[in-house]
């Protein structure tokens, strides 16, 4: 059976298709940066956010920064996340040179993650983002407590 495969890059995936329309294999990888140029005050921000930002990447990048993890590991230091979601991130921090991704040839198949040397570079600011994070949520705890306090309670008795 002869069959065509064509390539679609849309929308930040990457298919191969067949002629009979289904897909065959799905990688997800940024086709190209957001912005063409940063060049621009503060572009560079952008720039390092676009590599390192998403809802899971933060995390991600702080587990890894204990050693390598495999697959599996991650999974569990990052509760909620979807194997899905943990492989799309994953891949997207490898497609940006952040994250080393070895495989092993082995049954059962076992898959290795660590950071890069600009990985690793990143170190100082995620623990900057962890100590950021930790006075932020005890400022919005000592908010509700305060607000909580300054809220009174009428209770009527019949």
């Amino acid at each position: 059976m002869l069959m065509r495969e064509g390539i679609c890059a849309g929308r930040g995936r990457l298919e191969v298709r067949t002629n009979f329309g289904y897909s065959i294999k799905t990688r997800t990888m940024k086709a190209s940066m957001r912005h063409k140029h940063y060049n621009l005050p503060g572009c560079s921000v952008e720039a390092a956010l676009e590599a390192i930002g998403g809802k899971w990447k933060g995390g991600i990048l702080f587990h890894l920064l204990g050693g390598t993890k495999r697959f599996s590991e991650l999974r569990r230091l990052l509760p909620g996340i979807t194997q899905r979601a943990l492989t799309q991130q994953l891949r997207e921090l490898e497609y940006d040179g952040v994250v080393h991704r070895k495989v092993y040839a082995q049954v059962p198949p076992r898959v290795d993650y660590s950071l890069t040397a600009l990985g690793q570079s990143l170190k100082p600011v995620v623990k900057l983002l962890e100590q950021w994070g930790d006075r932020y949520q005890s400022e919005k705890q000592d908010k509700i407590r305060k607000a909580a306090k300054s809220t009174t309670v009428v209770s009527s008795s019949r």
